[in-house]
């Protein structure tokens, strides 16, 4: 039984790494020039309709707001919360 379940974890957890590979934000590209914020399309990497921390990091204005910005609470901003971030004047 114990090597059964160690021969499922050995098939599946490559699979895991690709599946999250999917989900990062290329380093390489840029999505906002140094003082701009990065458009809600270009952040939303994985386009579910929202952006994650993850997904966020990729702005670094974002990052220092996300908390403040994620009105519900659900971990995710959506296109509202997102605009709310932007409209505000920057410090």
């Amino acid at each position: 039984m114990k090597l059964r379940i160690l021969a499922v974890t050995a098939t599946l957890a490559p699979l895991a790494v690709l599946a999250a590979e999917g989900q990062k934000v290329p380093q390489s590209q840029d999505p906002a020039p140094s003082g701009q914020t990065a458009s809600f399309d270009t952040l939303d990497a994985n386009k579910d309709g929202r952006i994650s921390m993850p997904e966020a990091s990729a702005d670094p204005r974002l990052v220092e707001n996300f908390s403040t910005a994620d009105r519900n609470g659900d971990g995710y901003l959506d296109q509202s919360e997102y605009a709310n971030v932007v409209a505000k004047p920057r410090k």
